[in-house]
């Protein structure tokens, strides 16, 4: 099977040594990504196009898998499938166009596109002239429109061959991928950070990812699942890393030190300083976040700009102007809105009542309560990092859904204590109602460095508003040695 791929337009206006440059970057990132699917797979570049040949007889699976691989490579403005034929002069051109597309265009509008290399005694003008004509008498109520067709029927013309376009795939045109530098993507799991990515992968710029981490090896997976599949389906054409931060304990110094309507800005100041460090280590000098305008209260403009004096590093938003159902729209365009939409809500990790312009003497103020540097530096030194499609972090010895779901009644209250692992705010807002059962407010923040309080002989029931928290927070329980752990359902649910 043969393919013929036209580069982008960003690459065809290039000067004559930058556009071969980018080809032949372009030519190799599409070979390092087909051959992960199909080892047999020749990628041959040339001027301003690359020809791509698959072995004869894959399945309908693989052809489709290597199809989609070529239209979402960086670079590619167009995927078509193509046959060749040789001809002897304009007339047999068009029968041999006739031929094929008489009976695809007949009550159709169309108009025939030709493309021609080589020396001939006809111009592309007099090909599409004379093989539209050929089809019109062929063709029965069939019609030409130039502007908006119906039909359009490709032609490339080269020497005595002839090559029909039989089925096409737009690409997503930008750059090839690694000429335009690299950035490290600060990654949440949710829609709009993949998002952010794959805008910057199709410019051309190699990512690599960051997690800060504050719910455990579930959200570890989660994240690395998303962004594995990112990479997969856009970038597997290059190794690039990720790498896990774990936040708890500076999430933990922020709940306890800073007033409840400055934490959002300064944990984000904080991840800022943090995915500084990594870029370093990964000598990048661009990172990238999937923030938008006004999408929570730490993304107004004002609070933007108080992140970004945290670093001395260029911070690019790339979906900072977007609507979200437009982020949520290129995220099923691009298949990670489906991994983005089962990722669990984790509650409890910012404030109630933000300051949507935060005060910047009250920031830094709020910040030299902190010992910022030996917070960070903890956090990256427990760091874990792995090659994406090489590496993967280890999957957690039990899963969230393994943690019970439980009522409380009078029978299961004997022995029980609640642990309310919501931020006190939660609290405040919302308490759960005083009865015969011990609660104990421990925020989630504050369990683990708790957790010699705790009584093994009891049955602890925890809860959160949404129940991921109080999961997540039963399994680092479990692992501590007190097993006899369960989750408090919802009060709405126990009617």
């Amino acid at each position: 099977m043969l393919y013929h791929l036209t580069l982008s337009a960003d690459t065809t206006i290039k000067s004559p040594s930058v556009r071969r440059h980018l080809g032949k970057i372009l030519s190799t990132n599409l070979r390092n990504a087909l051959r992960r699917i199909e080892p047999e797979a020749k990628v041959r570049a040339e001027w301003d196009q690359l020809w791509v040949r698959l072995p004869d007889g894959l399945d309908t699976d693989t052809t489709e898998r290597l199809e989609l691989c070529m239209a979402r490579t960086p670079g590619i403005h167009l995927v078509a499938r193509v046959e060749r034929s040789s001809f002897i002069d304009l007339d047999d051109l068009a029968q041999q166009v006739v031929a094929r597309w008489a009976a695809r265009v007949e009550g159709q509008q169309f108009r025939v596109s030709a493309r021609r290399r080589g020396t001939h005694d006809f111009n592309s003008q007099q090909a599409e002239r004379h093989i539209g004509g050929a089809l019109l008498d062929a063709a029965e109520g069939a019609s030409v429109n130039l502007q908006q067709p119906r039909i359009d029927v490709r032609l490339r013309i080269e020497g005595n061959q002839l090559l029909h376009h039989i089925a096409e795939r737009p690409g997503v045109g930008g750059y090839p991928l690694g000429s335009q530098g690299q950035a490290l993507v600060l990654m949440s799991g949710g829609y709009d950070s993949p998002v952010a990515a794959w805008k910057m992968m199709r410019r051309g710029v190699k990512c690599h990812f960051v997690l800060f981490r504050f719910a455990g090896d579930e959200q570890l997976q989660a994240v690395h699942r998303i962004t594995r599949h990112l990479w997969q389906q856009h970038g597997s054409s290059h190794q690039v890393s990720f790498t896990s931060v774990p936040f708890e304990e500076i999430i933990d110094a922020i709940r306890q030190h800073v007033d409840e309507g400055l934490t959002g800005v300064v944990l984000k100041r904080m991840m800022i300083r943090a995915a500084t460090r990594v870029a370093h280590r990964a000598r990048v000098s661009v990172l990238v976040t999937g923030e938008a305008i006004a999408q929570v209260s730490s993304q107004t403009l004002h609070n933007l700009a108080l992140i970004d004096n945290a670093t001395h590093l260029p911070i690019l938003r790339p979906v900072l102007a977007d609507n979200k159902q437009d982020i949520i729209d290129i995220a099923r365009q691009i298949d990670t809105a489906e991994l983005s939409a089962s990722m669990p809500e984790y509650c409890g990790t910012v404030s109630q009542k933000p300051h949507i312009k935060a005060c910047r003497e009250a920031v830094t103020e709020a910040e030299t309560r902190l010992d910022m540097d030996a917070l960070i530096h903890a956090a990256i030194s427990r760091a874990w990092s792995g090659k994406l499609g090489r590496d993967a972090p280890s999957a957690p010895r039990e899963s969230i859904a393994s943690v019970p779901l439980e009522n409380l009644t009078a029978t299961s209250a004997r022995n029980t204590t609640i642990i309310d692992v919501r931020a006190p705010d939660e609290v405040d807002a919302r308490p759960l109602p005083q009865g015969h059962v011990e609660i104990l407010q421990i925020p989630f923040y504050e369990l683990q460095s708790r957790a010699e309080e705790l009584r093994p002989d009891r049955h602890y029931l925890l809860y959160c508003e949404q129940g991921t928290m109080s999961r997540l927070q039963a399994l680092h329980l479990r692992d501590r040695g007190i097993h006899d752990v369960a989750i408090l359902a919802p009060l709405s649910r126990q009617h």
